[in-house]
């Protein structure tokens, strides 16, 4: 996209996303000037930024003796200013989710469907539309940690309603590895980098993290979310959200129902392969930064449906299980999910730290119609977040510009640091004589009456005890593939735990979910492969686990990021037919060449200026793209050939189950020089059918303008065309069949 076009989308999505939210920053943002003077903090003109106050002289008598430095002046207060503002810059960051990145939007419900259940109007009142603040992030690195590490993903949304702030602080996974919040700070410590060494970064396999996870089995559901494919996802737009915790929500009758949340992408649910995300960690660890940022400017908007489960209080369903547990799901089948609204983002931050960075969440920020159940791992959270944020920012974190709600905000809290609020009166408490800070007088459902009894002890009730029941539900509901990478994913992590009682023993935590899994990881890892079933397995699968229960309805190719492989010679009439098609979906294509510069096509296309690479081919890497497209053309195939680069490229992008392209002696590059495996049909001029499509890979003869008149771009399983027919294999995500068939064992990639 030119510079000017750039300019215009960045104008255009500026006036579409404002909301009360942005208007509100703005009173916060300085927009430089071109000439902008500099100043110190305290405003006085600097005249020169590079050199230190100091002693310049000369200890000789001679006058033609150069000068030399002498000691620099403590007076210098711009000096000083300067370092010390510089050493001051960082922040505690936080100890789990320190590594994210952010991004405005906004809310709004379909109707009033979910009044049934509560009087919050952010989730009945589809006039209204809620600003939003969300922040993604993995789990257990640093902040200078990678994006595509096997973790949980953070999202934290940040609802500005009317009423107050709301704070749904989830992940991508539904579950967690403790019921308890009291095992929080164990849990952490294991997961983290090994206090011996302050080894791995990043990731979880080693000693510590499984010796906790197999000596503490109600973390097992949790483990098999993470060691599939949800715990290295594609991008944080095809990516599910997840409050986690059992919430509830209070109606206007005053009765009361527990809830969990969800937010279910547009674009489905979709991951990388493992060896993809390994390799992305030192291609480009700001994969998935970069990903959200280019889409929200691009305008291909991530989008979730948000949903809820409810439970009447009164009237609980029977269930093996405690719904306040929150290592467990509430089954689709017996809490149906109702999509009742939708998160849009539309806005990228203005700068980093001060909104991502400072941004602040708390299970503990709801508002009338939404209060909190007695699940012990949120009770726990609803003290450990608030209480993290003081540490972190200081007493007035919630004065910042990003945490600071877009409603009235007046109460007595005075003082502590960095105070910014400046409040104009004589009292500041309550009672006092002005009548000001006057308690409100709430309705009588604002606060839920509920009567409670028992015996104060430390336990658990008798349906937390059960820790395998979910995790076999959730291996069961699996695709076949998913299976596959699970046991794959769950070998590399044990064979990095150099401890034989470590990875031995959790082979046992493994044959209470599934028998062959255990056997499978087992053989692996050199763990006891066990001779029977651990227990006796219910067998039973349920919808919206595998990530094939949320491929679009329509099949879509939006954001999609595809490789188009030429060098000099190329056909770019053929290439710009195709691209045109691809990019009519908004798909985003690269050209990719052996030089970033202008690529010469082929003898007799005059078409103007020459075409210029986006990128070289050792610039970038498949792992990278979604999709590769190669064009005709007989030099620049001959030349295609000629490059190792270029045929990892190709042979990277087969083993990664990705959609490939071709057309005529592109097709002749895949037979010959890529050399796919036997079993991938390919066109031949002597074949019947015009357009070949094989395990994801689509060939034709030629490709013309005339072509693409034929061709009109629909992604759809039965159609014809060639780039119709590449777009349905790209809106597939991955061919799968590939592994499962063995194809890609058979390729070095």
């Amino acid at each position: 996209m030119s510079s000017i076009g750039q300019s215009v989308e960045k104008a255009f999505t500026t006036m579409t996303s404002k909301n009360s939210k942005v208007v509100d920053l703005q009173r916060d943002i300085l927009e430089p000037r071109t000439s902008q003077p500099l100043t110190t903090d305290h405003g006085v003109k600097v005249a020169d930024t590079d050199n230190w106050l100091k002693i310049i002289g000369s200890d000789s008598a001679s006058k033609s003796e150069p000068k030399k430095n002498g000691p620099s002046l403590l007076e210098d207060q711009i000096g000083r200013e300067k370092i010390h503002r510089f050493d001051h810059e960082r922040i505690p960051e936080r100890v789990v989710h320190a590594r994210g990145t952010g991004a405005h939007g906004h809310f709004k419900v379909f109707d009033d469907r979910a009044s049934k259940y509560t009087f919050a109007p952010v989730l009945t009142d589809s006039s209204r539309t809620t600003p939003v603040f969300v922040r993604f992030s993995t789990v257990q690195g640093s902040r200078g940690s990678a994006d595509t590490v096997r973790d949980v993903r953070g999202f934290a949304v940040k609802f500005y309603t009317e009423e107050g702030n709301w704070d749904i602080v989830g992940n991508d996974i539904p579950v967690f590895f403790i019921q308890d919040a009291i095992k929080f700070p164990d849990f952490v410590h294991a997961v983290k980098p090994e206090p011996h060494n302050e080894v791995p970064q990043g990731q979880s396999a080693h000693n510590n993290f499984w010796d906790f996870v197999g000596l503490q089995p109600e973390s097992a559901h949790m483990v098999m979310w993470v060691m599939s494919d949800r715990g290295v996802p594609r991008s944080f737009r095809m990516m599910q959200g997840f409050g986690v915790n059992t919430f509830t929500l209070v109606s206007a009758e005053g009765k009361r129902y527990f809830v969990k949340f969800h937010f279910i992408p547009e674009l489905g649910v979709h991951s990388l392969l493992w060896d993809e995300a390994l390799k992305i960690n030192g291609q480009d660890p700001d994969f998935h930064r970069k990903d959200l940022s280019e889409a929200i400017e691009s305008g291909a908007y991530p989008k979730w449906k948000f949903a809820i489960q409810t439970i009447p209080e009164d009237n609980q369903p029977t269930l093996d299980f405690d719904i306040l547990d929150a290592t467990k799901i509430w089954p689709q089948e017996s809490v149906p999910l109702q999509e009742i609204g939708e998160l849009v983002l539309d806005r990228v931050v203005d700068e980093f730290f001060p909104e991502t960075e400072q941004v602040a969440f708390c299970t503990s920020h709801v508002v009338p119609g939404i209060g909190f159940s007695d699940d012990p791992l949120l009770q726990g959270r609803n003290f450990s977040y608030f209480d993290t944020q003081i540490s972190r920012l200081g007493a007035n974190w919630e004065e910042l510009p990003i945490n600071r709600p877009v409603c009235p905000v007046f109460n007595h809290n005075r003082d502590g640091k960095s105070r910014h609020r400046i409040v104009k009166s004589e009292v500041n408490y309550w009672p006092n004589r002005k009548d000001i800070g006057r308690p409100v007088l709430r309705r009588k459902v604002d606060t839920y009456a509920e009567r409670l009894e028992g015996i104060k002890q430390r336990a658990r009730g008798p349906k937390f005890q059960e820790h395998f029941n979910h995790a076999e539900l959730f291996y069961n509901s699996l695709a076949a593939y998913e299976k596959a990478h699970l046991v794959s994913a769950i070998g590399f992590e044990l064979s990095h735990c150099e401890d034989p009682d470590v990875y031995r023993s959790y082979i046992n935590v493994l044959n209470n979910i599934n028998f062959d899994l255990a056997k499978a990881v087992a053989v692996q890892v050199n763990g006891d492969v066990p001779n029977k079933p651990g227990r006796d397995y219910h067998n039973q699968r349920s919808q919206g686990l595998s990530q094939l229960d949320f491929l679009p309805k329509e099949p879509t190719i939006v954001s999609r990021r595809i490789a188009i492989l030429i060098s000099d010679g190329f056909n770019a009439v053929e290439m710009q037919a195709v691209r045109a098609a691809l990019t009519s979906a908004k798909a985003v294509c690269y050209l990719i060449g052996p030089r970033r510069n202008h690529i010469r096509p082929m003898a007799g296309q005059d078409l103007g200026p020459e075409v210029f690479a986006d990128h070289h081919f050792d610039s970038q890497r498949s792992t990278l793209f979604d999709a590769i497209y190669i064009p005709s053309g007989e030099e620049h195939v001959k030349s295609l050939a000629k490059n190792g680069r270029v045929v990892h490229w190709v042979r990277e992008a087969f083993g990664h189950c990705k959609a490939i392209a071709a057309v005529g002696e592109g097709v002749d590059f895949l037979r010959e020089v890529v050399r796919l495996p036997a079993g991938v049909d390919l066109f031949t001029p002597s074949g019947i059918d015009e357009v070949v499509t094989s395990y994801g890979v689509v060939t034709t003869g030629k490709y013309s303008a005339s072509s693409a008149v034929t061709d009109v771009l629909n992604i759809a399983a039965d159609t014809r065309g060639f780039a119709s027919n590449f777009g349905f294999q790209i809106s597939q995500h991955r061919c799968y069949e590939r592994e499962l068939e063995g194809l890609t064992q058979q390729v070095a990639f």
